[in-house]
């Protein structure tokens, strides 16, 4: 029968990529580490990593398992945060999962409170470029909460946040921005040449999504693997942006207009069914306290941002 050290074996090979670097992670001889997979190979039926000259690759039955790996070592360690927790041996930590732009926008003012009143609780932070990598994350067990666009399917506790807000982001001396415009129909930038999201990245979808219902599919005149490079790219003159308005920083100088029609996406914060009392404390503060439109960029667009 696999064994937690065995699983915890197997995770750390397959993220560093051979034997000899787990063998230094984990403190132990690359003998001993050998022979404990050979052992998990061995109880589950056949081979569960490649053996490449420079690196190692997971077989078919590998790939299979791994997912499972993960969630069986996070369920053993917030059992063991929670014993400690009980027995007041540690103060617990708090697995955050979220998006690029809840990271950017959303999150920080939430985690400074919670800082301020449970400053003994350490929070793990794991941002992710795409929704879907948000959602598996989740469901392999990495995070006790996760925070970003609604899941297609989750079968926990859901809890909705807002509508998150995207704005075109110009020159503060662009043409679409002239004689006070507060609004752009998207069909008007179709020659233009944008500030994109690098492949991977989940609001590169929805730009070329956006377009795509406008009628165009965009030029491009850089991409960003960056999401809060964005704003500022296009400020500098390198093309319009689309991007969500929660990661507009203050004292911005770049200008912001309304596409017409409005891009929205709901944002909202999901765990397991039975969360512990940390997640369920964060949760609600969270729901209390996040706000997903921040006022200096409310008050920059004006009062009529989001209405059609």
């Amino acid at each position: 029968m696999a064994t937690l050290r065995q699983l915890e074996y197997l995770v750390t090979v397959v993220d560093s990529g051979s034997f000899t670097r787990a063998a230094e992670l984990l403190h132990v001889s690359q003998p001993a580490l050998s022979h404990q997979v050979r052992a998990l190979e061995r109880d589950s039926g056949g081979p569960l990593l490649e053996r490449l000259p420079r690196s190692v690759r997971l077989t078919p039955m590998g790939r299979a398992m791994l997912p499972h790996a993960r969630a069986a070592l996070a369920d053993a360690g917030r059992a063991r945060s929670a014993a400690r927790r009980a027995a007041g041996l540690e103060t617990g930590e708090l697995q955050l999962a979220a998006v690029y732009s809840v990271v950017l926008g959303v999150l920080p003012p939430v985690l400074h409170l919670w800082r301020q009143t449970h400053p003994q609780i350490q929070v793990r932070l794991l941002d992710h470029r795409h929704s879907a990598e948000l959602h598996d994350t989740m469901t392999v067990g990495r995070a006790d909460l996760a925070v970003g666009p609604r899941p297609p399917h989750w079968d926990g506790l859901l809890r909705e946040l807002g509508t998150e807000e995207f704005v075109v982001v110009v020159t503060a001396d662009d043409p679409a921005a002239r004689q006070g415009a507060t609004r752009v129909r998207l069909a008007d930038l179709s020659e233009r040449s944008w500030v994109h999201y690098a492949t991977g990245n989940g609001l590169a979808e929805i730009l070329d999504r956006t377009c795509a219902a406008a009628g165009f599919r965009p030029l491009t005149a850089v991409r960003t693997e960056q999401t809060a490079a964005a704003p500022l790219l296009a400020a500098a003159g390198l093309g319009p942006a689309l991007v969500p308005a929660n990661v507009i920083p203050p004292h911005f100088t770049g200008r912001l207009l309304r596409p017409d029609p409005p891009v929205r996406r709901a944002l909202t914060a999901y765990t397991r069914p039975h969360p512990d009392p940390l997640t369920t404390a964060f949760l609600d503060m969270l729901a209390a306290h996040a706000r997903v439109l921040p006022a200096h960029v409310e008050e920059h667009l004006g009062p009529d941002l989001g209405t059609d």
